[in-house]
């Protein structure tokens, strides 16, 4: 049981790091603010219809899916030849301003084209967030900071919207996206708080050409080259399928998940 305990405490050891736990607290908190999204979206196509709340939560979600992976594969690009610093709090910025027109739509068609805005800036927010943790942790403690940002992101999946619901019958289902809003200033006021040296050792300025397809293209050709990575990028398609038949959502580990729940 002490050994169990002793382990406990070190997984939290990472938290020293102060760069690193400035990144983890903005993280958590965008993670929180996605569970008011996804709740206050699911209540928001319910009053467009009881008929067609189904409809429109399954599209909603098909374009998100849909944003990461046009997008995805690029975001790592420009991880490599801007700062990623601009990168994370540019991002949040923007996805704070998407999450405050939600309140005010009134046709579906809205629904879809700010859920595929907002998720498309996930799509660079996301990989970007993972490829600083390397760069502001030493090795010894990669794993610890990985374990716990993956651990958080379970947790937050799990009690994330159960708050989303309590704040969603205190103040309205459309307010609590100004919550989220608020959210995603929060994180981005953390993320300022940052050196941006810290984020990226280096920044690729002098390239002949900005050539992000060509390298997007690399990038997937050395990931299918590699057996043990190929082996696990089947599995997680695999757990993916299985995911979205059991509970119509995606499921993969290295991005949000929705948090909504039929």
């Amino acid at each position: 049981m002490a050994s169990k305990l002793t382990a406990f405490k070190e997984s939290f050891q990472v938290l020293k790091n102060r760069v690193f736990a400035t990144l983890y607290f903005a993280e958590s908190i965008s993670l929180l603010g996605d569970a008011f999204t996804w709740v206050g979206l699911a209540l928001l196509s319910y009053q467009f219809g009881k008929e067609k709340s189904a409809i429109i939560l399954a599209t909603a979600l098909t374009l998100r899916v849909t944003a990461f992976i046009i997008f995805s594969p690029f975001a790592g690009v420009l991880a490599d030849r801007i700062p990623r610093k601009m990168i994370l709090y540019t991002t949040h910025f923007i996805r704070m301003a998407i999450v405050a027109c939600l309140p005010f739509i009134h046709q579906e068609w809205q629904i879809y084209a700010l859920v595929f805005s907002l998720n498309v800036f996930n799509a660079f927010f996301t990989p970007t967030y993972r490829a600083v943790i390397p760069q502001v942790v030493d090795h010894i403690h990669y794993r610890q900071a990985v374990g716990l940002s993956t651990a958080t992101f379970q947790i937050l999946g799990v009690l994330g919207p159960g708050l989303a619901g309590i704040l969603a019958i205190w103040f309205g289902a459309r307010q609590i996206f100004f919550i989220d809003a608020g959210s995603f200033v929060l994180a981005a006021v953390l993320i300022l708080m940052l050196p941006a040296s810290k984020l990226q050792h280096t920044v690729k300025k002098n390239e002949k050409t900005f050539t992000a397809w060509h390298d997007a293209i690399k990038g997937v050709r050395l990931l299918f080259k590699n057996p043990l990575i190929r082996f696990a990028l089947f599995i997680e398609f695999v757990s993916a399928i299985a995911g979205v038949s059991d509970t119509g959502e995606y499921r993969g580990p290295y991005q949000k998940r929705p948090t909504f729940r039929r």
